[in-house]
């Protein structure tokens, strides 16, 4: 897994274990927020430009054990993940190609 990872950031990454899993990577930034009072903490604009998180963007939260995963939020066909042509039927979003597919199921 290292062999990805150019020698010279080698102290910008962290083994982190997985949850019974194989172990992740991640990228250690040095940024540390505290939460406010109301829950919130900013992400700072040097994360938010390299992720193309702009003002307004909707952000998925997910849970990985103790951890809290931050996302954009791309909408995408609940089947087959596609993110083209796509239908809302009650709040679920579906493509063309899986619509066409659940009609001649």
């Amino acid at each position: 897994m290292f062999d990805r990872i150019p020698k010279s950031n080698y102290n910008n990454y962290q083994m982190k274990p997985n949850m019974g899993k194989e172990a992740i990577i991640v990228k250690s930034t040095g940024i540390v927020r505290k939460v406010d009072e109301l829950g919130r903490i900013v992400l700072p604009i040097e994360l938010r430009r390299n992720l193309d998180i702009e003002e307004r963007d909707a952000l998925e939260i997910y849970m990985d054990g103790d951890r809290i995963i931050l996302q954009k939020y791309e909408p995408a066909c609940i089947f087959c993940g596609a993110e083209k042509e796509l239908l809302n039927h009650k709040g679920k979003n579906v493509c063309a190609a899986c619509i066409r597919v659940l009609a001649n199921a």
